[in-house]
């Protein structure tokens, strides 16, 4: 049985899970689907074409399915989409998606912390941190398993690869690859983020490997696709290179921090 506080404002075609409990001062607008066991503490703001998935915790000041900051928006049908078992803390914002891609998606198993920015037609994977304050804008890409320090930007149409560790105020307006390190001021490669991917139970000859790589590509001296076709020649061919080789492929126009 769902616990919804009479304060709370419900569209009446709003479709509501079970066990889910709405604090005092939500408004939940009309075209919304919130999943079982869901939470929305006080003061949560849910916006029409949002789908909210199963075990969420949302906390006060949270705004999902808002009407993209994009001056190209011209009222199309949109969605903004949160899977499972995420935690949204105070004042993040998700906004619905463009007619670029249709839709905002949020993954599963995500804390995205205090006042985080996810605008429109991003794409956040799963078991991702996003610390307090970060903005990402439009159509951004965060692959799986990335974790963004507090204070974080990245410019429209970056990707942030899988296992990588973005430092707290680094500003981006690259690409970062997976499994490094990006900081200072400009931003760039930092090294593998070693720390993370032992305890992600990384073996040490995968990380060699993924190192081995990196060192090719950023400290090879030679032109990106000789390092490449280096990479391709003398590395196995395991799924973390795969990875790699895509990923460049896939952000050779915008380019990649290195």
């Amino acid at each position: 049985m769902s616990k919804i506080s009479p304060l709370a404002s419900i569209h009446p075609d709003a479709k509501i899970g079970e066990n889910v409990e709405i604090g005092p001062f939500c408004f939940i607008d009309s075209d919304v689907e919130i999943g079982d066991n869901t939470t929305l503490m006080n003061s949560v703001t849910v916006l029409p074409g949002s789908r909210i998935g199963q075990g969420n915790i949302i906390f006060p000041g949270a705004v999902i399915g808002a009407i993209p900051q994009d001056l190209k928006f011209r009222g199309e049908y949109t969605l903004a989409i949160v899977g499972d078992n995420n935690k949204i803390r105070e004042n993040v914002t998700i906004n619905r998606g463009t007619a670029a891609k249709g839709q905002t998606v949020v993954g599963s198993g995500n804390l995205l912390m205090e006042g985080c920015h996810i605008a429109h037609d991003c794409i956040v994977g799963s078991d991702i941190i996003i610390g307090n304050t970060s903005k990402l804008a439009g159509e951004v890409v965060v692959d799986d398993h990335a974790i963004l320090s507090a204070c974080v930007l990245v410019h429209q149409f970056c990707r942030i690869g899988g296992y990588t560790m973005v430092s707290g105020g680094t500003a981006t307006s690259q690409s970062i690859l997976p499994y490094t390190i990006c900081a200072r001021h400009p931003a760039a490669y930092c090294g593998l983020n070693i720390v993370g991917l032992r305890r992600r139970g990384f073996e040490r000859d995968v990380i060699n490997t993924i190192h081995e790589a990196y060192r090719i590509i950023i400290q090879g001296g030679m032109t990106l696709v000789e390092a490449l076709e280096t990479i391709r020649q003398e590395l196995p061919e395991t799924a973390e290179i795969k990875y790699i080789l895509d990923f460049i492929e896939d952000t050779k126009k915008r380019g990649f921090i290195r």
